[in-house]
């Protein structure tokens, strides 16, 4: 019997998790699970690369450990981050996330060479202040020397990636992220390139999931004690979420956790004014699938308010408070600028509140119940939005990832939305990952036999509208 393993990193933690087929029915197993966090480094925010490649290093030891050597391993992380490395193969500069505030302005910069809309009608991809295009263009402006001695471009998962297997190879559905890539020839958009400055040579030939990048480095392999295939997941993390949605007929999927991506897959993208407008984004998919979705801040601002309340502000603490403070009415917009990465969240949802002439939330429980709200009221938003643009009507929600979890939110979505939720499986990320790395190994013919399979194996638990 094959084993695969999923390699699966999120901004606040990863997991490595281990699927295999056992008659017909997908069965999981996690192996090891780690804790990733920003790092403030020569004033930026910043990933520690080498701690996190040590992380997947230490989870392959641990497959040897447990005699649960995989046929197969894929690593996805979330989108937009990268790493420029010299002719070496090392790294230039910092690896600066996505929350850090260098790209302020940027967009500015960018629309001197071209216009919002044309940037999205080639690419397809929603205006985030910390997309790649932003923040290559602030290496441009401010550290132009790390452009001029680059030799390749890797977002995260593939510079990850690279360290295992010692390959280079750039991905399809993140790449798709970076605001790069053009949405009809589904490739580098080497005029966008050329009329931003920024090199050609950088990115390579994008790279389908389920390619098989190669085996462990030797040096690898004397580590972990074995060898194994690497293989391309869909290595944007919702875009192995969204392969892992075991929908319902007419259903808009949601991937809930550290962000919320609603959406839904499409065979062509979305690229009207109206699109623009709305601020709905069109990221590449397995299959050239497209996935047309929103996102939204998501978790992080409960997560922000739990570390924020000290020992004992478990998730379950935070929830049980803001079902107490069920009525509190303030509500905020929490795709808001100011949440993105504040020093205190609660003060920033107070200073939101008294801007728009709300009640202050001045407990944890009031701080929690207008965001759970909020947020509940944002999907509902998203869902009639979505609507609006697709000419489709949406009779269900399904919900995947370690936000399916929250009986709460899942209730208030239903409530907001009136729409039936369903939540589950919560490691859709990891599922996602590992339906590719058994298709491409032939366990399942098709994509719809692999989520059949998926339908049958996990537990998925269901709230209707009107109950709390």
């Amino acid at each position: 019997m094959k084993t695969y393993l999923a390699v699966d990193i999120g901004a606040s933690s990863g997991r490595h998790i281990l699927g295999w087929v056992e008659d017909g029915t997908l069965r999981l197993q996690e192996i090891y699970r780690f804790e990733n966090r920003l790092l403030k480094k020569n004033g930026r925010l910043c990933w520690d690369m080498e701690g996190l490649f040590r992380e997947v290093v230490r989870g392959l030891e641990r497959c040897r450990e447990l005699s649960k050597i995989p046929d197969s391993v894929g690593i996805d992380t979330w989108a937009v981050d990268f790493l420029l490395l010299d002719q070496d193969g090392s790294p230039l500069g910092d690896s600066v996330a996505y929350r850090d505030d260098r790209t302020q302005g940027m967009d500015r910069a960018v629309e001197e060479l071209l216009s919002p809309e044309e940037l999205y009608s080639r690419t397809g991809i929603q205006k985030q202040i910390f997309n790649t295009v932003y923040q290559l263009m602030a290496v441009k402006r401010r550290e132009p020397e790390l452009l001029e001695h680059a030799s390749r471009f890797l977002m995260v998962p593939e510079y990850l990636t690279y360290r295992l297997t010692g390959r280079m190879e750039n991905e399809y559905t993140n790449a798709t992220t970076t605001g790069l890539v053009n949405a009809q020839t589904k490739t580098w958009d080497g005029e966008l390139l050329d009329r931003l400055g920024f090199p050609r040579g950088l990115f390579g030939q994008l790279r389908m999931p389920g390619y098989q990048v190669g085996g462990l480095l030797p040096e690898v392999r004397r580590q972990v004690g074995f060898d194994c295939q690497v293989v391309f997941p869909a290595t944007h993390d919702t875009a192995s979420a969204f392969l892992a949605v075991p929908a319902k007929e007419g259903g808009v999927y949601l991937s809930s956790g550290t962000w919320s991506l609603l959406g839904t897959e499409l065979s062509e993208p979305i690229t009207t004014r109206e699109s623009l407008e709305r601020n709905f984004t069109n990221e590449g998919g397995y299959q050239y699938r497209f996935r047309y979705l929103k996102n939204i801040m998501g978790l992080w601002m409960l997560q922000s308010l739990r570390r924020e309340g000290g020992e004992g502000a478990t998730f379950q603490v935070l929830e049980q408070q803001a079902r107490q403070a069920a009525d509190f009415p303030s509500r905020v917009d929490v795709n808001d600028g100011r949440f993105l990465a504040p020093e205190n969240m609660g003060e920033a949802i107070r200073s939101l509140c008294r801007e728009t002439g709300q009640p202050v939330p001045e407990t944890m429980g009031q701080l929690g119940s207008c965001v759970y709200h909020s947020l509940a009221e944002s999907y509902a938003a998203g869902v009639e939005e979505l609507s609006r643009l697709t000419g489709r009507t949406y009779t269900a929600v399904n919900i995947v990832g370690g936000g399916s979890r929250d009986t709460y939110l899942n209730q208030l979505t239903a409530n907001a939305t009136g729409l039936p939720v369903y939540a589950g499986p919560t490691e859709g990320t990891a599922l996602g990952n590992l339906m590719v790395q058994m298709l491409a190994a032939g366990e399942f013919p098709h994509l719809d036999a692999a989520r059949k399979a998926e339908r049958r194996s996990f537990p998925i638990q269901e709230f209707r509208p009107g109950r709390i």
